[in-house]
């Protein structure tokens, strides 16, 4: 059985790149093997298993051949990563000096795997990653060590199962080969500079709200969230995150927004407008939910349906958390 291999691409785009600039690369990446899948806003997936025995080169040979032609041709260097799946390779590109190439074989998978802190591993967000640290689980070895029945006790039936895998290297996805998927998109400008972090939290939950909303409205489901801030010298710090499951509800995008504000590390930093948008949609028939036994879910859940219901009815802003109620910033 041939060994897949793919190859996880990361385009550094310039912070002023027009739409059509990610669409010609995406083209580009297409040349080398019809197996591409878009990873907004920067970066695609491509399966290059059975385009090795086409261009008669190795992984490492047909990674350069790709980063040559983005840089020959359109001005933008490339940062490769390739191993047995999107998981891996995603996670090798993250730790690959930009412009370079890390090629993983399958043979090394674990002792390149093991070593690394638990809060890198696919699917392990800050909450998670604290968890398993109070625990004594520190590194992906660590959790690969742990019983499968002790993570399930943990972290819940499906959680405990699919973070087993993924820290022994195991990722079923394959790459799915489909046009750009389209993103939606929403943002607070703040009337002056601000520096209360309460009034940015205040305007995370605004744009968590009306995306969440849209989303429902449209029946679809978000796969993945992109948060930018932009600041008073006109500089920005944009961060995106591949949410656990697709969604359209208000709670598990409200949390990641609030996860990826917190990744920046704010401190004093005077913030002018805030902008989120939600990428990789897709039908909502086509969503999976975890089911939880989180009583605060469940509320969460009702309170959003009345929540619709009003909308429908009485147009938006009807019924919004208390927190809400001054809103900070304005469109």
């Amino acid at each position: 059985m041939t060994q897949r291999r793919i190859l996880h691409a990361h385009f550094h785009l310039p912070t002023d790149a027009p739409p059509e600039l990610y669409e010609q690369l995406l083209a580009l990446a297409g040349d080398i093997t019809p197996r591409v899948q878009a990873i907004e806003p920067d970066a695609a997936h491509l399966d290059i298993t059975g385009a090795l025995r086409y261009w008669q080169r190795d992984p490492a040979a047909l990674a350069a051949l790709l980063r040559l032609r983005t840089l020959a041709l359109h001005g933008v260097q490339t940062t490769c990563a390739v191993a047995p799946n999107r998981m891996l390779a995603t996670m090798a590109a993250a730790n690959t000096p930009p412009g370079t190439t890390t090629v993983l074989d399958p043979g090394n998978v674990e002792q390149w795997l093991r070593p690394r802190p638990v809060a890198a591993l696919h699917g392990v967000g800050p909450a998670t990653a604290g968890k398993l640290r109070a625990y004594g689980l520190h590194t992906i070895g660590d959790l690969a060590d742990t019983p499968l029945p002790t993570l399930t006790r943990l972290l819940g039936a499906a959680t405990g199962r699919t973070l087993h895998a993924h820290a022994h290297g195991q990722d079923p996805r394959t790459v799915q080969a489909q046009p750009i998927a389209k993103s939606l998109g929403a943002d607070r400008t703040f009337d002056h500079d601000v520096l209360d972090p309460a009034a940015h939290r205040q305007a995370l939950l605004s744009l968590a709200e009306e995306i969440a909303a849209s989303l429902r409205d449209g029946r679809q489901a978000a796969g993945g969230l992109a948060l930018t801030v932009r600041y008073a010298d006109r500089t920005h710090s944009t961060r995106t995150r591949t949410l656990p499951e697709a969604t359209a509800h208000t709670r598990p995008i409200a949390l990641t927004t609030h996860d990826l504000y917190d990744l920046l590390g704010l401190q004093r930093a005077r913030v002018r407008a805030i902008s989120l948008r939600a990428h990789d949609l897709r039908p909502a028939s086509k969503a999976t939910q975890q089911l939880t036994l989180d009583p605060a879910d469940d509320r969460a859940l009702a309170l959003e349906a009345v929540t619709d219901r009003a909308r429908a009815r009485y147009g938006p802003g009807t019924l919004r958390p208390a927190t809400l109620t001054n809103r900070p910033a304005r469109r």
